[in-house]
């Protein structure tokens, strides 16, 4: 592994797409860190903070050393620490639960495609200070109770092996338990879409575009079927479901602590992640039923995906990531000059 004279395609993109969503973190946490009661959880808010603020500064020297733009991604403008609390404690602790979770993922996939040295060393203590953050956090949740752990299932007294092809099928006469592979996927599919439900439920409360509040209206709704779907399958194998997240929302709806370009932005983040996690989901599947239902709910958000990246083009707010120059543009450009 070498340093080389310029960045790669692959760690351009990561490092462009980490200081974005650095960037969306560290103005989301100035509000958490505005409304936040429980020491406890400030501390933990705190230190995501400060991992946010790291990111993007280090981030920064790279780009500027290698004579990258830097994104504008988002500033104070797009921040309202001074408006009413919009989610509970509780809230702020579980994002901070899912952001290590969901950094500690991106990470991966950034150091597996990195062959500088610098970038390599760099994701690879990001992922470390994501690692401690999910883990302080989930102490946390432990310690005041808030933690809803994947439930667990009985002891098999020896070990079998797979005997019928009704193994792999679900939609025509007995369908097989769920394996703990299976229930360990729907259950933490469920809390992502259930926290999801929390934000975008903020989100509509507060928008102050009417186009806006109904795209999250929406997504609640996507969110919501998908939450049973998911959860109709484990209650068919006698699995518990994990609850709802609209507690962890206030009834303040006059001012926004956030930019509508923000929470737009936002959205479409939880929704690429979360074809990521279906994805995922899928090819880990053996039941035939189950891998149809992660196919079908992926095609309904990535058309609701495909609509709100229309809405933030049509307004102006969707900074586009690097890419390849257009060379048929730079020749017309030519032809037009001379």
């Amino acid at each position: 592994m070498e340093n080389q004279k310029s960045l790669t395609s692959a760690e351009l993109s990561q490092l462009w797409g980490s200081y974005m969503n650095a960037s969306l973190i560290n103005t989301v946490l100035t509000y958490f860190l505005e409304k936040s009661e429980d020491e406890e959880i400030v501390q933990v808010i705190k230190e995501a903070h400060t991992l946010s603020e790291s990111t993007l500064q280090s981030i920064a020297n790279i780009f500027e050393q290698e004579g990258e733009p830097l994104p504008v991604a988002f500033t104070d403008e797009d921040v309202n620490p001074e408006a009413p609390r919009l989610y509970t404690d509780n809230f702020f602790l579980q994002y901070i639960n899912q952001l290590g979770m969901l950094g500690m993922t991106a990470t991966t996939a950034a150091i597996s495609m990195a062959t500088r040295k610098d970038i390599y060393r760099f994701f690879s203590e990001l992922y470390h200070s994501f690692n401690v953050l999910h883990e302080n956090s989930v102490s946390v949740l432990l310690s005041k109770g808030l933690l809803t752990v994947p439930p667990t299932i009985p002891t098999l007294d020896t070990v079998d092996f797979v005997k019928k092809q009704n193994f792999l099928t679900g939609w025509f006469g007995e369908r097989r338990p769920l394996l703990a592979q299976e229930i360990a996927l729907l259950f933490t599919n469920i809390q992502r879409n259930a926290l999801g439900t929390a934000v975008l439920i903020g989100f509509s409360q507060v928008a102050k575009s009417k186009e806006v509040r109904k795209y999250m209206l929406r997504g609640i709704d996507i969110a919501k079927k998908q939450v049973n779907v998911f959860s109709e399958l484990l209650e068919g194998s006698d699995v518990p479901v994990p609850m709802g997240g609209d507690a962890m929302v206030t009834n303040s709806n006059e001012v926004s602590p956030f930019s509508d370009k923000l929470m737009m932005y936002h959205t479409t983040g939880m929704i690429v992640q979360g074809i990521g996690f279906y994805g995922f989901s899928i090819s880990t599947n053996t039941r035939r039923d189950i891998a149809a239902a992660y196919t079908r709910l992926t095609g309904e958000i990535l058309l609701y995906a495909e609509d709100g990246a229309n809405m933030m083009i049509e307004n102006e707010w969707l900074e586009e990531p690097p890419r390849m120059v257009d060379r048929e543009e730079l020749a017309n450009t030519r032809n037009r000059k001379e």
